[in-house]
């Protein structure tokens, strides 16, 4: 139980902080795609890939003292931010767990946003179909967001670039 647990926990320290829950899905999502070893199970929501697990663990993690949840209002909405405790880093150092590149990855995801994210999670979503499928899926799934042509082509760039880290 806890190995699954330990994988979140490092994918958080080596991002230093994430800033929204929506954000740490994306990124779970994305490099369980990209064969990291997360077993968190998704589907599609209304902003792309999600976890009920992936909440779940969080919560659990919060409530050990290992994670620290930050909310904060940020105009109409709370946002959060999560960063490990020093319980979380003393377990974490008891704990290993190995998963080389994987420092390079979530840092490098951190530095996108979440609207990036949501797009590139929502691609791998349906990177089984041919890319003109895929572009259709997200004009129609994802309108509300407005995504360019342009801004698909950026997210199978980064996607291969995030890749060609891992190798």
């Amino acid at each position: 139980m806890l190995k699954d647990h330990a994988k979140l926990m490092q994918a958080i320290m080596v991002s230093g902080e994430i800033v929204g829950r929506k954000k740490l899905q994306k990124m779970i999502y994305i490099a369980k795609k990209i064969h990291f070893p997360f077993n968190d199970r998704f589907q599609f929501h209304f902003y792309g890939p999600y976890s009920e697990e992936l909440t779940t663990r969080v919560e659990e993690l919060c409530n050990m003292g290992f994670l620290n949840e930050i909310k904060e209002k940020k105009g109409g909405y709370f946002q959060y931010r999560y960063t490990l405790t020093e319980s979380g880093k003393e377990f974490l150092s008891l704990n290993e767990v190995e998963m080389p590149f994987l420092e390079d990855c979530f840092q490098d995801m951190n530095k996108q946003n979440a609207r990036f994210l949501e797009l590139v999670s929502t691609v791998l979503f349906f990177d089984e179909l041919p890319r003109e499928e895929v572009k259709n899926k997200v004009f129609t799934l994802k309108s509300s967001q407005r995504y360019t042509e342009a801004e698909i082509e950026e997210a199978y760039r980064y996607i291969e670039s995030l890749r060609a880290k891992v190798q």
